[in-house]
């Protein structure tokens, strides 16, 4: 009976073992695992300190006022922040950054995986979750509180509980405008945006439908198309996401002079204004590509980062800039 009883706990003990293993699920730890070189270039108008990264426009004149009563005036100060977490999971339920795999039950479709067509991947399904991050007032920064933040963290987003999220068709609801570069002419024009973002540059905002080196935006799910390794795809992902809390007003414009005072709403994503850190399942934690733009070429970190179990699920830390006009 002890032997039995013996034999049925290891059995459960690897079970949960093998689980864990191919969900790489860990919380992510906000020290050691965070590219904070990443915050900059900080501005102050225009000028700029530590500009060894690519940066939006910035204000030129240095004071700034906004409305009220009384008008508030203040400096304009720009920055980059984590803002933003991304999980890009090959199996439902597996919230990478955060460490938790759940059983979603019915809502659990099984292993998203690469589809292979006469022996060549062409393509991967993923789920994907999205968090509010809000680093910089965990800290307890100085900027933080001089740009009047107020932000808690919190999941915005699940795609296993989204019904749009793995079918194209009725992603046109949210996103009608796709069928408008669904040709040729469209998709080669993102080659424009993937030199842009992987040659020390932004990426280019006015190709909206572009991921860079990924392909195309739309639709804007958990697909990919052309599936080049597992970091390029959850890249892509991440991207297709941005873009989707942009359409549902989760995500605003916060870089520009517009913005200088409050947030925009802005249903197009502004790719410019966003960094993409991977974080799992090894945090790339510096380096020029630690924190690349919006559709770089993964090619230069992507090394040792997908591996079988312990690295086939995927977690993003994303960069927003932040220009504000503070007291």
């Amino acid at each position: 009976m002890r032997k039995l009883v013996f034999g049925l706990s290891l059995a459960v003990m690897l079970i949960g073992t093998q689980v864990q293993a191919k969900c790489n699920a860990k919380f992510l730890n906000p020290i050691t695992e965070v590219c904070w070189d990443c915050i900059f270039p900080i501005s102050i108008g225009g000028l700029s300190l530590f500009n060894s990264r690519p940066d939006t426009a910035n204000p030129s004149f240095p004071l700034c006022l906004c409305a009220g009563l009384p008008p508030r005036l203040g400096l304009a100060i720009g920055l980059w922040e984590p803002a933003r977490l991304v999980d890009v999971a090959n199996e439902a339920g597996c919230f990478v950054n955060i460490g938790f795999d759940l059983d979603f039950g019915l809502f659990s479709l099984g292993k998203s995986s690469v589809t292979a067509s006469n022996g060549g991947d062409t393509g991967s399904k993923w789920q994907a979750h999205y968090y509010y991050y809000p680093l910089i007032s965990w800290l307890g920064t100085v900027v933080d509180g001089l740009c009047m933040q107020s932000s808690i963290f919190d999941v915005a987003y699940i795609s296993e509980i989204d019904p749009l999220w793995n079918n194209a068709e009725l992603n046109n609801l949210i996103n009608p405008e796709a069928v408008l570069f669904a040709n040729p002419i469209a998709q080669a024009a993102c080659a424009a945006d993937c030199v842009s973002s992987s040659s020390g540059n932004l990426p280019l905002d006015p190709l909206f439908w572009c991921t860079g080196c990924g392909g195309g935006i739309y639709p804007i799910q958990g697909d990919v198309n052309a599936h080049i390794g597992g970091v390029m795809a959850s890249q892509t992902v991440t991207t297709k996401l941005l873009a989707r809390m942009h359409r549902f007003f989760l995500a605003r414009r916060t870089s520009g002079t517009t913005a200088l005072c409050t947030t925009k709403a802005a249903p197009i994503i502004i790719k410019s204004q966003y960094r993409l850190q991977i974080t799992r399942p090894i945090p790339a934690t510096g380096g020029r590509y630690a924190c690349g733009p919006v559709g770089y070429s993964t090619q230069y970190v992507d090394s040792f980062k997908e591996f079988p179990y312990k690295g086939e699920s995927f977690g993003w830390l994303v960069w927003r800039k932040r220009n504000c006009c503070a007291l």
